[in-house]
C-alpha cells in the first residue's frame, strides 16, 4: 500500500505543475508484493522548488536529492527521498559521478539506473506521457486505484523470469558505479533471482573495480548478503564472478583443498555448506560458519598419509581478527566472531563434563556465545556432510546449560565487589583486587554455594594475605589451567578434524 504521506508528495508536487513519480526499489517491491522499506520520488522540479513546496524537507547535496522527514506528533516515522531528473557524466572514482546534470523528461533519469527492476518508476492515472514514452506505459490497478507504469528497459518482463539485468550495457554500469556489482550479488539473494549472462560477464570483466569501494559499503553489501536467505549462494556467487578475491581472499585458499576421512568436501566446499545449514538468523554467527575454518590451508601437513589441521582454529580466529579489521566491522561484532571461531572446536563429552565444567565454558565464552556455538557445532556437521545435526552430546550440553544458567559465570555475578573489598579489607584500589575477585570467582564456578556474602568476604580476607605475585600465580593455577587442560582435551579429540 502506498502510504498516505507518499500520495500526498506526490499530490503537492503535481498541483505545483511539476511531475512526479514513485522510482526506483520502490517500484519494485511493490510489484513483488514485498513490504516497501524506503521510498524514493524523482520529479522534474528543481530542489529549490521542492523544498518551497515542501517547506520541511533540506537540501545538502550536490546529487539533486531532497530529503523529506515525516514525522507524526514530534516522532521521526520515515525518510522520503525526492530526487530531481538527472544525468551523470565521468565516474573517476569508480563510485560517484563527477558531473550532475538536471535533466527535463524522465528517461534520462531512469537511463542513469543499475539494474531494469529499479529503473521503474510509477505515476498517478492523471499523468499523461509524452508521445515517446506512451509505448513504455502500463496501467496498474494497485488496491482498486489506477496507476501507471513507465518500463523502459523492460523491469517487468524480468521481474517475471526472476532475473538481474543491468541497465544497457553492462560494463558501462558496472564502471560508474563498482559498488553495482555487490549489489547485483545482493539482490540475487535478496530477491531469489538470478544474474542474467551478459550480465554476469560484466561482472566478471569489472571485478577488480571493487578496488575503489571503501571497506565499509564493502562490508555493508556482505551483511546484507549474510543476512539474506541464500548466503551461500551469494558467497558462491561472489566467488563464481571473481568478486570474492576482493573480499574475502583467504576463502580462495581453500578451493580445491582435500581434507581427511570423514570430510568429504574441499575445504572451500565445507565452508560454504556450514554456511548454508547454520540454523541461526544471525548474520555474525554465519559470518563464523563461512570463516570458521578459514584456518585450514595455513595448517595442513600429511601424518601417516591423512591430512591434519592442528591448531587451525587459533590461526582461523587470528586471520578472522585481521578480516574483520579490514573490513571496518565493528569491534563489539569482531570480537564475537573471532570467539565463536576460535572456540567452534569447544571439547565436550557426556561421561566427562560436571556442572562446573560446564560453568567454565560460560565463562570462557560467554553464555550467549555458548548458545551460538552449539549452533555453529550443527552447521559445521552438516558441512560435513554428517546427517544427524543434533547428536546426543550437544543436546546434553543444551540441557546443562539451561541447568545452570543461574549458577554465576563472571566476577559480575559474585555477591561481593571491588568496592566492598576495599571498604572492608582497607585495601587500596588496584591490581590486587582484581585477582581475589578471579580466585573467588574460580572458586564459586566449582561450587556455586559459595556465593554467599559472608563467606566470600571472609575467603577474601585470607586471600588479601598474600602478595600480587601469589595471587597472579593462585589465579593462573585455579582458573587458567583449566582452559589449558581443555585446550589440551580438544586437540586430542580434535586432532584430524
Amino acid at each position: 500500500m502506498i502510504p498516505d504521506y507518499v500520495q500526498k508528495l506526490l499530490d503537492d508536487l503535481t498541483r505545483a505543475g511539476h511531475e512526479v513519480f514513485i522510482v526506483g526499489g520502490s517500484v519494485r517491491d511493490l510489484l513483488l508484493g514485498r513490504e516497501v522499506k524506503d521510498w524514493d520520488l524523482t520529479t522534474s522540479a528543481r530542489p529549490e522548488q521542492i523544498i518551497e513546496i515542501i517547506p520541511d524537507s533540506r537540501y545538502e547535496n550536490m546529487f539533486g536529492t531532497v530529503i523529506v522527514p515525516i514525522k507524526y506528533e514530534g516522532e521521526l516515522l520515515a525518510v522520503v527521498e525526492i530526487t530531481t531528473y538527472r544525468s551523470e557524466q565521468g565516474y573517476s572514482d569508480h563510485r560517484r559521478p563527477d558531473k550532475i546534470i538536471f535533466e527535463d523528461k524522465l528517461d534520462k533519469d531512469l537511463a542513469r539506473r543499475d539494474f531494469t527492476i529499479n529503473a521503474m518508476a510509477l505515476a498517478d492515472s492523471k499523468f499523461a506521457p509524452d508521445e515517446d514514452l506512451q509505448k513504455f506505459v502500463n496501467p496498474l490497478n494497485f488496491k482498486n486505484k489506477i496507476y501507471q507504469i513507465i518500463d523502459l528497459f523492460g523491469g517487468q518482463k524480468d521481474l517475471g523470469k526472476k532475473i538481474i539485468r543491468a541497465v544497457g550495457e553492462p560494463s558501462d554500469r558496472f564502471k560508474e558505479d563498482a559498488l553495482r556489482l555487490l549489489r547485483a550479488v545482493r539482490f540475487a539473494c535478496q530477491l531469489d533471482f538470478t544474474i542474467e549472462d551478459k550480465t554476469k560477464r560484466g561482472m566478471i570483466k569489472f571485478a577488480g573495480g571493487l578496488k575503489f569501494i571503501a571497506a565499509e559499503r564493502i562490508k555493508d553489501e556482505l551483511i546484507k548478503i549474510l543476512a539474506s536467505d541464500r548466503p551461500a549462494f551469494g558467497i558462491e556467487l561472489l566467488h563464481a564472478t571473481k568478486l570474492l578475491q576482493y573480499i574475502l581472499p583467504e576463502l580462495n585458499d581453500g578451493v580445491g583443498m582435500a581434507q581427511n576421512g570423514h570430510h568429504i568436501y574441499s575445504v572451500f566446499e565445507h565452508c560454504l555448506l556450514a554456511l548454508k545449514n547454520c540454523p541461526n538468523q544471525d548474520w555474525q554467527v554465519r559470518l563464523a560458519a563461512l570463516l570458521h575454518d578459514v584456518g585450514k590451508p595455513k595448517t595442513k601437513k600429511e601424518l601417516n598419509g591423512q591430512a591434519t589441521f592442528y591448531n587451525h582454529e587459533y590461526v582461523g580466529a587470528k586471520m578472522t581478527e585481521k578480516i574483520m579489521k579490514r573490513l571496518r566491522f565493528s569491534a563489539e561484532d569482531s570480537a564475537r566472531v573471532v570467539s565463536l571461531v576460535k572456540n567452534h572446536m569447544f571439547y565436550y563429552q557426556v561421561d566427562e563434563v560436571t556442572a562446573a565444567s560446564v560453568r567454565r565454558l560460560i565463562a570462557k565464552v560467554g553464555k550467549q556465545n555458548l548458545s551460538d556455538l552449539i549452533d555453529l557445532r550443527v552447521a559445521d556437521r552438516l558441512g560435513s556432510g554428517t546427517p544427524k545435526a543434533m547428536p546426543y552430546k550437544l543436546r546434553h550440553l543444551q540441557y546443562m546449560m539451561e541447568k545452570v544458567q543461574h549458577d554465576p559465570v563472571s566476577v559480575k555475578m559474585l555477591n561481593i565487589n571491588g568496592d566492598i573489598l576495599m571498604k572492608e579489607l582497607n585495601l587500596a584500589p588496584g591490581p590486587k583486587i582484581g585477582m581475589i575477585l578471579d580466585v573467588l570467582l574460580a572458586e564459586v564456578i566449582d561450587e556455586p554455594k559459595l556465593n554467599i556474602a559472608d563467606n566470600l568476604l571472609e575467603r577474601a580476607r585470607a586471600l588479601a594475605e598474600l602478595d600480587l605475585g601469589q595471587l597472579r600465580q593462585r589465579a593462573r593455577s585455579v582458573i587458567e589451567q583449566k582452559r589449558e587442560e581443555e585446550d589440551v582435551k580438544i586437540k586430542k579429540d580434535f586432532k584430524v578434524s
